[in-house]
């Protein structure tokens, strides 16, 4: 296994530090660093993807057929580690990092000349539309309904935590279209217009007070069966490719040495450090650890190894990390953390019901006005995506399979 750099690869990461210090600019590196969620608001969000489009960095794992990099694994890591390091904004993963390699896979020609190019520039904004309101954590028992009436589809249901779906143009969503022996049978993955008649959404408020996610409601909606990426009753297929992106598709490690620094210096300055050495270095460690098992993950991936359990595992593990994380820095910000104050930080989307000062002063500073609110918002973590109890279970599966 090669976990050294190329020179080739050397040069590439030189290559990207230039250009994120010529075009992360002050403004998006103080939001990045403000953001209380995982999701950047879309208007920073976007703002990032339009400079990485310039340069044609916007898909690093893309086709260049399509308007991606076409990069190895080894340059995505480099590309992703750099970026984190540099504070750049996260872009939005529903489309760039989910739905657009799913039509890569499995899309049509006229789908991927439709919806590829405007999702790459940003003029096309996506949402994800899979857990539903009675469905938990099993996402096979869902039911939303889609019958087929000549060339449309009738949609009928509901999905819940929904990320920015008050800000999409197009949610990919997994409907029900025929009920057979299993219930992974019968499930079709369907691109809906949020345009449509039909479509309502209505706001979720977390406990950070964030307008992030919604539940979109879906009241006999028309959709061509043109819209179906690959076969119709097939679709959890395609989900578990989606989710394979969505569980390990990227690096946790690096983004998590970011905050750890940041929590580092926010202790240095205000002389807290004695008491918290212990538990910062047990944290930096185990880090460290998910940052080399990452290196060996992608260095497999270079192999031709596809993600399979990994997956599972590196989302339980950067998840529960960076949920211990925000429990250190919610100690470190000390009493100023109790204060809600939304505008000194940068929330995932509106703040309903607030009102901040006209002033715009607060109590602390950034650091401390951050910190609850990302605690609160990153209880999430372990539920997103899979919940951490259904990854192990998958983990659990595999090494039985495994062992004999």
């Amino acid at each position: 296994m090669q976990l050294e750099w190329s020179p080739a690869d050397l040069a590439f990461r030189a290559d990207v530090q230039a250009f994120l210090d010529a075009e992360l600019t002050p403004e998006l590196r103080r939001a990045a660093a403000a953001m209380t969620s995982v999701y950047a608001p879309p208007d920073v969000a976007l703002a990032w993807q339009k400079k990485l489009h310039a340069r044609g960095w916007v898909a690093p794992s893309w086709p260049q057929e399509w308007g991606g990099c076409d990069w190895g694994v080894a340059q995505r890591y480099i590309f992703a580690r750099a970026c984190a390091e540099a504070g750049a904004p996260p872009l939005s993963p529903m489309g760039l990092g989910m739905c657009g390699p799913v039509l890569l896979h499995y899309g049509t020609d006229a789908q991927k000349q439709r919806y590829l190019p405007p999702m790459l520039a940003g003029d096309e904004f996506w949402c994800q539309g899979y857990s539903e309101p009675n469905s938990g954590s099993d996402l096979a028992s869902l039911q939303m309904k889609a019958e087929r009436d000549g060339d449309d589809f009738i949609c009928t249901g509901a999905k819940i935590w929904t990320t920015h779906a008050h800000y999409a143009d197009w949610i990919f969503c997994l409907v029900r279209t025929s009920r057979l022996e299993k219930p992974q049978l019968g499930i079709t993955f369907l691109l809906i217009d949020m345009r449509s008649p039909g479509v309502t959404v209505r706001p979720i408020v977390s406990l950070s007070g964030e307008h992030v996610q919604n539940e979109v409601r879906f009241d006999a909606v028309r959709v061509p069966v043109a819209n179906v990426v690959g076969r119709i009753d097939d679709g959890w297929t395609v989900a578990k490719y989606l989710m394979e992106f969505e569980r390990g598709g990227h690096a946790y490690a690096p983004g998590l040495m970011q905050r750890l620094g940041a929590l580092k210096s926010h202790l240095a300055a205000s002389g807290q450090s004695p008491g918290m050495n212990g538990r910062v270095a047990s944290i930096a460690a185990e880090i460290a650890a998910l940052d080399a098992v990452e290196l060996q993950f992608n260095a497999s991936l270079s192999g031709g190894s596809a993600p399979g359990p990994m997956a599972s595992a590196m989302k339980v593990l950067g998840t529960e990390l960076s949920q211990r994380l925000t429990e250190l820095e919610l100690e470190a910000a000390g009493p100023h953390a109790a204060a809600f104050q939304p505008h000194l930080a940068l929330a995932g989307g509106p703040v309903p019901g607030f009102t901040p000062p006209a002033d715009g002063a607060g109590v602390g500073g950034h650091y401390e006005a951050k910190a609850a609110l990302k605690y609160f918002n990153d209880r999430a973590g372990s539920i997103y995506a899979g919940t951490n109890e259904i990854q192990r279970g998958i983990l659990w599966q595999w090494l039985g399979r495994r062992n004999g």
